[in-house]
């Protein structure tokens, strides 16, 4: 191999104290250098996207935005931000009583302070939020790219995030978006030594949704890992991120536990109503095992493919010796999605904050686009059609949970 062909790491920072960057410096600076052409490439895909599902609507006789608001998790999120915790709940068939408590609470919040100080509904309001949301976490994505290999794989793997085939649940009401921001933010604050704005944003991460501690352990483990490294001498700013970045997730999880008295294993009754425990994965193989034998509907084997491709980049991004918080948080997403029961349609959703997997294929990307500039082309023109396709049909077509 070429020593061209390697992508070369960002140029050192000069010396003196670094800055993470807020958002109000970020809003005065702009869009730093060669983010621009990364942001457009996400916004095209994801409006051609919301234009697919758009189409397939009107194909179908259907409203031709409604399930962009109104799909699933959402009518809970829209309920709770209109009318608070405790006024609904669900009975299923077996007789689980499924109620609000089970979500978490900064997404409905967002979407009740937007239409209190805006003139929009409810479902206008959380989907601002989760485009908003999108661009934001794009942007984070490719700041945390950029920090380690530079411009090329940070643009590489932002596309590649775009066009993932369950990429249209960002911009849906969902809080994936939302969570994939403050994710990529706070790691990006790790690689950057901000601990306070990486607890900050972590405890942030923790309010929007369940698995919002993995976001919690990365900065935790690399917190740690680096006052072993420093032999404890770090800066006090470093052990109080660490201590902020679980609060958000505990202080909800005990919030629910005081509500049903039940203070430490109340949260998890609530959330074994919805069939979401954590089981080491005895639900996966059963499913597995059905899915062998009775066969399903398209959307279960291509839910099965994403797990299994998901599982096989982690290998890959610890192969690459990625920095540690990167390794952390996409480890403990994996876990939860393997070892977790639940609809097995959802599991592909509940990996899609985990871009630091994309991180390998981007690489490789990026070597395939100075060698063969048309492969990659081809390469990226049938990830995405197969994304625009692909998100049409599960959030129109098909009948299985989001």
């Amino acid at each position: 191999m070429s020593t061209s062909s390697v992508p070369r790491p960002e140029p050192a920072a000069p010396s003196g104290p670094r800055r993470c960057p807020t958002l109000p410096r970020i809003a005065r600076r702009g869009v730093p250098e060669g983010a621009l052409p990364a942001l457009v490439f996400f916004t095209a895909v994801r409006l051609a996207g919301l234009l697919a599902v758009i189409l397939t609507n009107a194909l179908r006789g259907r409203p031709l935005v409604r399930n962009l608001a109104h799909s699933w998790d959402s009518r809970w999120y829209l309920h709770i931000a209109t009318h608070g915790y405790g006024r609904l709940i669900d009975v299923t068939p077996g007789g689980a009583v499924q109620t609000d408590w089970a979500f978490f609470p900064l997404y409905p919040a967002l979407i009740r302070a937007l239409t209190t100080v805006l003139p929009v509904t409810p479902g206008q309001s959380a989907l601002l939020i989760a485009w908003a949301a999108a661009v934001a976490a794009a942007y984070g994505v490719y700041a945390v790219g950029h920090r380690l290999y530079g411009r090329g794989v940070a643009t590489a793997l932002v596309a590649l995030w775009a066009v993932l085939p369950h990429a249209v649940e960002l911009t849906i009401a969902y809080t994936e978006s939302l969570f994939a921001a403050l994710a990529a933010w706070s790691l990006y604050c790790v690689l950057r030594g901000r601990w306070l704005w990486a607890g900050g944003l972590a405890a942030l991460a923790g309010l929007s949704r369940p698995s919002g501690f993995a976001v919690a352990v990365a900065v935790c483990l690399a917190a740690a890992h680096e006052a072993v490294r420093q032999r404890g001498r770090v800066p006090a700013s470093l052990w109080a991120g660490a201590l902020l970045a679980p609060l958000g997730w505990l202080g909800y999880v005990l919030w629910v536990g005081g509500r049903t008295g039940d203070l430490l294993g109340g949260y998890l009754r609530v959330q074994s109503a919805w069939n979401s425990r954590f089981d080491l994965g005895a639900g996966a193989l059963h499913f597995l095992k059905a899915l062998l034998l009775h066969g399903g509907v398209f959307v279960y084997p291509a839910a099965l493919v994403i797990v299994a491709a998901a599982v096989l980049l982690f290998a890959l991004l610890c192969l690459e010796r990625a920095p540690l918080a990167l390794v952390a948080f996409s480890g403990v997403l994996i876990l939860l999605v393997v070892g977790g029961s639940g609809s097995f349609s959802s599991k592909p959703r509940f990996l899609l904050p985990a871009f630091p997997l994309l991180i390998p294929m981007a690489r490789a990307l990026v070597r395939t686009w100075r060698r063969r500039p048309a492969q990659a082309l081809l390469v990226l023109g049938a990830l995405t059609a197969t994304s625009l396709l692909f998100g049409a049909y599960v959030l129109v077509v098909a009948h299985s949970p989001l």
